[in-house]
């Protein structure tokens, strides 16, 4: 089992602050082993901290990109642009992305085979707000949001990416889903992916759970059977909160 835990930093830290950050985390480096640890900044600070993660096991990742390679786009960044870097993935389909700036599926799924050619991991977000949960509509919006963004996608690559459920109710709002809840939505989400490609054989991705994850309760949702690991936001922001998660992950499942 690979276990992932990835720090989202959404607008957050300068160039300065994300050196620091990671100059600190690496010194908890040692207390890491067997956890794929990945730290996806703000853009600006992209160089800051493939320089201060130089020779690490520490991954480097990106919190969005564009489909394109060049062109006309103001303000994107282009795929090339972040592997230059060192970057090896990148977050797709976040819901503040979705809500916020309006992404569609079709978008998503377009970000995602550019991702998989430029040699990136997605990191797939999907996840439904409070109003559709309410409604019932939760399976119906996490089946919509996944296919969608893996249309056309091989079984093959679908197995290398990293799909994240973010129930929209539980970020930054300190309302974590429930572990049944959580498991409920993962298992549905393998189960889908298994069903979609049932003629080619292929392990399932990486499930993520995301949503006011912090280190006294990851142990809740990264032993559930369907999820191997987490999306962390406010609990990655300092690096002493983001290594007691950490630990915290890896004592539930590796110890």
């Amino acid at each position: 089992m690979t276990l992932t835990i990835a720090a989202n930093w959404k607008m957050h830290k300068t160039a300065a602050e994300t050196a620091v950050f990671c100059q600190s985390i690496r010194r908890e480096e040692s207390k890491f082993a067997g956890v794929d640890v990945l730290i996806c900044p703000p853009f600006t600070a992209i160089s800051a901290a493939a320089e201060a993660l130089r020779s690490s096991s520490i991954r480097l990742g990106a919190q969005n990109l564009h489909w394109e390679e060049k062109g006309a786009f103001t303000g994107e960044i282009a795929p090339s642009m972040l592997v230059e870097f060192g970057t090896s993935a990148v977050i797709i389909g976040h819901s503040e992305r979705r809500q916020i700036m309006g992404e569609q599926n079709e978008q998503i799924n377009l970000k995602v085979k550019a991702a998989i050619k430029a040699g990136l991991q997605p990191i797939v977000c999907v996840g439904e707000t409070e109003e559709q949960r309410m409604q019932g509509a939760t399976n119906k919006i996490i089946e919509e949001q996944l296919l969608s963004a893996l249309e056309g996608l091989t079984a093959a690559q679908v197995s290398g990416l990293v799909v994240a459920y973010e129930p929209i109710w539980a970020i930054g709002t300190g309302k974590a889903a429930s572990p049944d809840d959580a498991e409920e939505a993962a298992s549905m989400i393998l189960r889908l992916i298994s069903d979609h490609y049932k003629s080619e054989k292929r392990a399932g991705p990486i499930i993520q759970y995301g949503g006011s994850v912090k280190a006294d309760n990851i142990d809740a949702y990264i032993t559930l059977p369907s999820v191997s690991g987490a999306l962390v936001g406010g609990a990655s922001l300092e690096a002493e909160s983001f290594s007691a998660l950490i630990q915290a992950a890896r004592k539930a499942v590796l110890h």
